[in-house]
């Protein structure tokens, strides 16, 4: 039976409609894969490749069944006893506390009383003074005993002042001042369970007094912060980038969605800014005029424009980016995106050899000139013969991956021609997960202050953490010293500098000085 136009008509809309059907699911499919991978699959992007034959042998040695034990077992049975707590002790600046909590006293003797003859002194009455300390996962209550002395022939009273504390009006010592920021910004431990944390202790505080804490210490740092930012903004080679936050309500029951920009100094220090939106604009307000310089960032193409309308700023890009693009085509085309892997890994493999050879300057471009450059060239040969395959659909992951690369090829180059500029942007992407794992902690900030405020304090402690500087010592010894530094040499109180000129003696809490004796 012949088959009539309409029903050819019918059965190519069939095939076609197909078609599509298909794709759409290959589509979903692939979103599905990578959502398992987030949650259960490995985090790392190393290639590992294992020899069959060993992992047989490895599995045909180990014995599934538990070896029986001949170690005797004896039930216990315990019951647990509820700690008994005293009532609390008030201070007359409101810190409250119970018996179960330590208390350390330091006697301040008037300068000058030991050279009072003894029979012209005599001790009439004692101020007593509490501050709240910190020791690690421990609080300490600092007892100052300040004798009130006499001196008979004058008539006059004379006692020891009280130290100078960081915060004025407050009963908080320097020491957990530091420790709370440490917990709440290293450890990500939000103030509710410092908070929970302090009443388990027999520490009595309102959370808002630790919070009001927090803002006031963050404050003091604010420019220490901004001369680090200008020393970075010197920096010839530098690397951004950007992550989302929450920060401020949008309306009841929804977040304002922010985000924090990470920049990366060639000196090894980082600055976190904190804009509202993701706009083009907030690269040019926070690069400005000071910097120029080669920026090394990922696809976004607010980079790229901003170093179009700069006469002295280059844009390169990040092979990382481009390398995960084909490696989320390894399930649609196995083939080809295991090819493109393979010419990308040699690329870091060449890296990792100008690491171990410790090239620098013209001897690292000189190697990246004979040996990577080749393989650069050999990828982009296989792009274009990528691109010239009939089968490929717009919608296909590879055909993705290769518009990516090629669209970025200038930029991805750049490294070549410049011995400074790294291959990728994955130093600055391991110092920014700080803000997304205290996203998963503290979830928040209820407002855009707050958002700057963790900007600022996570600027210094990632900044530590690269030059190995101990935070809770940097801590203790900035927030106690910045009162003191002169404003035009505050830079030297940024991490980097501070480790050079202060750290060999730094500035301690009094628990500190108690512990040392």
């Amino acid at each position: 039976m012949a088959t009539s136009v309409d029903e050819i008509k019918k059965i190519q809309s069939l095939e076609e409609e197909n078609a599509l059907l298909r794709a759409q699911l290959d589509a979903v499919q692939q979103q599905l894969d990578w959502f398992k991978r987030q949650l259960f699959g490995s985090k790392s992007e190393k290639r590992l490749e294992v020899d069959p034959a060993i992992q047989a042998q490895l599995f045909d040695r180990l014995d599934l069944e538990p070896p029986a034990s001949d170690i005797p077992t004896e039930e216990i049975h315990y019951v647990r006893r509820k700690k008994q707590r005293g009532c609390s002790t008030v201070t007359d600046t409101g810190l409250r506390f119970d018996e179960t909590v330590p208390v350390e006293t330091i006697e301040l003797m008037p300068e000058g009383a030991k050279d009072l003859p003894e029979d012209e002194t005599e001790i009439i009455d004692e101020k007593v003074s509490y501050r709240l300390a910190q020791r690690p996962g421990s609080y300490v209550v600092l007892k100052y005993v300040r004798p009130v002395l006499k001196n008979k022939p004058t008539g006059t009273f004379i006692s020891a002042p009280m130290p100078q504390n960081v915060l004025e009006k407050s009963v908080a010592d320097v020491s957990v001042l530091a420790g709370i920021l440490i917990d709440k910004f290293l450890y990500h431990l939000p103030l509710y369970r410092q908070h929970q944390r302090l009443q388990h202790s027999g520490i009595t505080l309102s959370r808002t007094t630790i919070m009001n804490w927090v803002n006031r210490s963050i404050d003091l740092l604010v420019p220490i912060v901004d001369a680090q930012m200008i020393n970075v903004l010197r920096s010839r080679v530098l690397a951004m980038d950007e992550t989302p936050i929450k920060a401020g309500r949008k309306q009841k029951g929804k977040m304002r969605q922010a985000y924090i920009w990470p920049i990366y100094g060639e000196l090894d220090e980082i600055v976190f800014r904190y804009t509202n939106t993701r706009a083009h604009q907030h690269v040019k307000e926070l690069l400005g005029g000071a910097f120029s310089g080669t920026i090394v960032s990922d696809g976004y193409k607010a980079y790229e424009r901003f170093a179009q309308a700069s006469e002295n700023v280059t844009n390169a890009q990040c092979w990382s980016h481009a390398r995960r693009y084909f490696e989320g085509a390894l399930e649609a085309e196995p083939v080809a995106a295991e090819e493109a892997l393979s010419i990308i890994a040699l690329l870091y493999r060449h890296e990792k050899i100008i690491k171990e050879k410790r090239l620098v300057g013209a001897d690292k471009q000189a190697y990246r000139s004979e040996h990577t450059e080749p393989v650069v060239k050999s990828f982009w040969t296989w792009c274009e013969q990528q691109c010239q395959r009939h089968d490929l659909l717009p919608s296909d992951k590879l055909t993705k991956a290769l518009k990516y690369a090629m669209n970025r090829r200038t930029a991805l180059q750049v490294f070549l021609s410049d011995p400074d500029v790294p291959l990728d942007t994955n130093h600055v992407e391991r110092e920014l997960r700080v803000i997304p794992m205290g996203r998963r902690n503290w979830l928040f900030a209820w407002t855009e202050v707050g958002a700057e405020r963790i900007a600022v304090i996570q600027s210094l402690l990632v900044t530590c953490k690269l030059h190995n500087v101990d935070p809770y010592v940097y801590l203790t010894d900035v927030l106690q010293r910045v009162s003191q530094h002169p404003a035009n040499q505050v830079h030297e109180l940024t991490p980097r500098l501070w480790k050079e000129k202060f750290a060999d003696n730094p500035l301690r809490s009094d628990l500190d000085k108690i512990q040392c004796q």
